[in-house]
């Protein structure tokens, strides 16, 4: 299994939604990513109540489902995916669609293509431990779960314990796309985690958007993820082309 390294500093993830903007784009995009310097990859499967998804993520969930993105037609596009990506993948989503698929199918579907992991948001941690748990740890398939600034540290601690790869930090409650702004109250909820010393990477998320949201996440955090201004550059005419100045202008 490829891990994500709790020593590293500095790792970008970038997020797209499967099947957007065109059903067979995922593979070209994830390669794409990886040559351009992306540490990892947070592939999103669309789903038609994405609560926690700002405008952006949402139209292309929007799109993605209207070109006839499922999780079938994703996880048949991710045979390819190891022989065109070395990187750690994650698959991001709503537990809905995985339920409907079948829990025990859908980590079989993981192992199977080479997914590192899961994040889903909706997923109760509770749910988690008592009844899938045993299917993810047979299949090698890492669940991220997501703390916030009002995640008591008791809870952290246990998301700590029940992770195999890092955690998510939300950077607020609001939903994606909306500005990090790095204020005292941020500062010291980031540090406060920081200053756990938890077993698990530490990634950041929601708001990371250039090289200086970047550069404020990183202080606090292993990596951060970028979700909304990339997926407006998969709007953009010759998108492909233009990942490298993407990646670059974020990293340097």
């Amino acid at each position: 299994m490829i891990e994500i390294n709790k020593q590293a500093n500095g790792l970008l993830s970038i997020y797209f939604t499967a099947g957007y903007p065109q059903i067979d784009s995922t593979i070209e995009i994830a390669a794409a990513l990886e040559k351009a310097g992306a540490d990892f990859l947070e592939i999103g499967f669309p789903y038609s109540d994405p609560v926690a998804d700002g405008p952006t993520i949402q139209h292309s969930s929007e799109v993605a489902l209207k070109n006839g993105m499922t999780l079938n037609v994703l996880f048949d596009q991710l045979k390819e995916l190891r022989n065109r990506v070395s990187i750690p993948v994650f698959l991001m989503g709503y537990v809905n669609p995985v339920i409907q698929f079948g829990v025990e199918n859908f980590c079989k579907a993981c192992k199977e293509v080479g997914v590192n992991g899961t994040i889903i948001p909706d997923l109760p941690m509770y749910e988690y431990e008592d009844l899938y748990q045993g299917i993810f740890e047979e299949n090698n398939v890492s669940n991220v779960f997501l703390v916030t600034p009002q995640t008591s540290s008791e809870r952290v601690k246990k998301i700590d314990s029940l992770s195999t790869s890092f955690i998510y930090l939300l950077s607020s409650n609001a939903t994606t796309g909306t500005k990090l702004d790095v204020q005292e109250q941020s500062e010291s909820y980031f540090k406060r985690i920081k200053d756990m010393d938890l077993r698990n990477p530490l990634i950041i998320g929601f708001g990371i958007h250039n090289r200086d949201t970047f550069g404020k996440a990183t202080q606090y955090a292993n990596g951060a993820i970028v979700g909304t201004a990339f997926v407006k550059l998969l709007a953009e005419e010759n998108y492909l082309e233009k990942i490298p100045d993407f990646i670059s202008a974020i990293k340097g």
